[in-house]
């Protein structure tokens, strides 16, 4: 099977004052499609530095990447914002929804960008709404919605171009433990549905419920491991298809 990420001596330095910051040094890895894997690491360890790169908000200063086949290093800024939309759905741990749109129009807007028609536009959107649980709720605005449920509809919204790898950059943070128990519940029932998922976390517990989980430290990769994950929805008692 042909890897999803592929990574070859991915470096990113950058300049401070008279010299240069090594914020990632060296990386090889390769996540297949269907995985779920976390990157943990404290905070400099060089993990968001990892999250930008792959997620092509920002390019290497050596190495190699390949996302889906594709090198992204040789990219123009037009192309990689094209893969980035395609590829790649993402999802943060502050939400980023429009304060005054519903549920439903947040999960349409990255559609907006693609030239979709409006019909299938709100179907998509629908679809994925009911997907994460919130088909009851689709016209609230955020601040009728509690955190779990605004995370769910930023799920949402990442999901509804059918990427093919969905990041997550620690989507538990702003929440309570059992809310976040929920989120990694979901996280885990779309990855049985075949979404690859790479979370990024400074938390152990959250990188329990991967898979596999890529430890950085310095700006390196010290330790790659992978691991029966812990069942979330076991730990709440609540089932998730």
């Amino acid at each position: 099977m042909d890897a999803l990420i592929e990574t070859r001596d991915l470096t990113r330095h950058y300049p401070s004052g008279e010299g240069v910051v090594a914020a990632l040094e060296g990386v090889n890895v390769s996540m297949r499609p269907g995985e779920f894997v976390a990157a943990m690491g404290p905070s400099g360890s060089g993990k968001s530095t990892f999250l930008n790169l792959i997620g092509c908000l920002d390019q290497p200063t050596r190495g190699s990447y390949r996302l889906a086949g594709e090198e992204v290093g040789t990219l123009s800024p037009e192309r990689l914002a094209a893969l980035r939309g395609e590829k790649i759905g993402f999802v943060f741990q502050s939400f980023h929804l429009l304060p005054r749109s519903d549920a439903l129009s947040n999960v349409m807007m990255p559609m907006l960008y693609r030239g979709i028609p409006p019909k299938i536009r709100r179907e998509r959107a629908e679809m994925a709404l009911e997907r994460v649980g919130l088909a009851s709720r689709m016209h609230h605005t955020p601040s009728q919605l509690s955190g779990g449920q605004q995370q769910r509809v930023a799920i949402a919204r990442a999901l509804v171009c059918g990427p093919e790898l969905l990041l997550a950059d620690e989507p538990t943070g702003a929440l309570d433990s059992r809310t976040g128990l929920e989120i990694m519940a979901l996280f885990q029932a779309l990855n049985r549905s075949g979404v690859s998922i790479l979370c990024v976390t400074h938390d152990p517990d959250v990188a329990a419920f991967a898979g596999r989980t890529l430890r950085f430290r310095d700006g390196r990769l010290f330790e790659d491991e992978t691991h029966p994950p812990v069942d979330a929805a076991a730990m709440i008692g609540v089932p998730f298809a």
